[in-house]
This record gives C-alpha cells, sequence and structure tokens, in this order.
C-alpha cells in the first residue's frame, strides 16, 4: 500500500524500557474522516502524543493509547485523559479490520478526543460505531509485540510502552 497524494502519514515509533521496538506507519483518511485527521495531525505536531503509553492492550482486539495521562507513572488514571476537546464523530464505511486506526471514545458517539485504537484482528461488530480514520501501511510486527505485552487486570502492560509520533504530508 502507498500513501494517496494528499494524504498525511503517521509514524509511531515504539519503545519500551529505552529499548526500540519499531515503527508504525499509518496512512490517514482524511477522504472520510477529515475532523480526525486533522485533530490526530495537529495533536501530533504538537507532541501531545510524545511519551504517551499504549495503556490498553488486548490480544486478539486491539492497542489502544494516545491519554495524556499516561505519561504519568501512577496507572490509576491511564485511559481517563484526553487533550481538552472532543471531535464530533465521523462514521465511514471504512471496516474495523487488522491494522485499522480508529478513535477511542466513550459512551457518547461524539466524545473522541485523542485516544485511539489498532485492531489486530478484524472487528466488523465496531463498524459504523467507531470513527475510522487510517490504518498500518508496514510495522504490524510491532503491534503485534505491543498487544503481546504481558498486562495487569487493566489491560494496561505492566512495563511502559511509550511512543513518539511524527507527521509526513
Amino acid at each position: 500500500m502507498t500513501a494517496q497524494a494528499g494524504s498525511p502519514v503517521a509514524t509511531i515509533s515504539v519503545t519500551s524500557k529505552n529499548e526500540p521496538w519499531g515503527e508504525i506507519v499509518l496512512r490517514l483518511f482524511p477522504d472520510v474522516a477529515p475532523n480526525h485527521v486533522k485533530n490526530f495531525v495537529d495533536l501530533a505536531k504538537k507532541g501531545f502524543y510524545n511519551g504517551t503509553t499504549f495503556h490498553r492492550v488486548i490480544p486478539g482486539f486491539m492497542i489502544q493509547g494516545g491519554d495524556p495521562n499516561s505519561k504519568n507513572p501512577d496507572r490509576a488514571s491511564h485511559g481517563m485523559g484526553g487533550p481538552g476537546h472532543n471531535v464530533k464523530a465521523e462514521f465511514n464505511s471504512k471496516p474495523h479490520k487488522r491494522g485499522t486506526l480508529s478513535m477511542a471514545r466513550a459512551n457518547d458517539p461524539d466524545s473522541a478526543g485523542s485516544q485511539f485504537f489498532i485492531c489486530v484482528n478484524d472487528a466488523n461488530f465496531l463498524d459504523w460505531q467507531y470513527t475510522v480514520f487510517g490504518e498500518v501501511q508496514s510495522g504490524l510486527d510491532v503491534v503485534d509485540k505491543v498487544v503481546g505485552s504481558k498486562r495487569d487486570g487493566r489491560d494496561n502492560p505492566l512495563e511502559r510502552v511509550e511512543m513518539t509520533v511524527t507527521i509526513t504530508e
């Protein structure tokens, strides 16, 4: 797969214990989710995601990150933070399949902010419920390594799995 002209590409560099795990390269979909792509790109360019973790990993399902609270080593508040604003849902026909990038949210469909997830398997039960805004171009091996992390009862990896996100347009 190659990026479409004009489609931004996000690269998530993943580390744990200061050891590089590799990169997840994501092609973003501004054609179907322009506000989600803009939000993600804007946050990434500000360095918002740098030093956050994949704070929720569920084998056979997905890896989730993007919570600013995860910068704090106290894991009690991981999964509850955001950027201080919400993005209105942009449900679209892109399926939730292995490698799909989608926006996490609370019960309110319009409550997405900064947290996102990458599907490690097909999850069509999420279609038309969550906003798909990109897909993995390369680095599914890194996604699989992240989802294989030993985790606590809240599916939070026991060792910090941190990210740095860069954007190329």
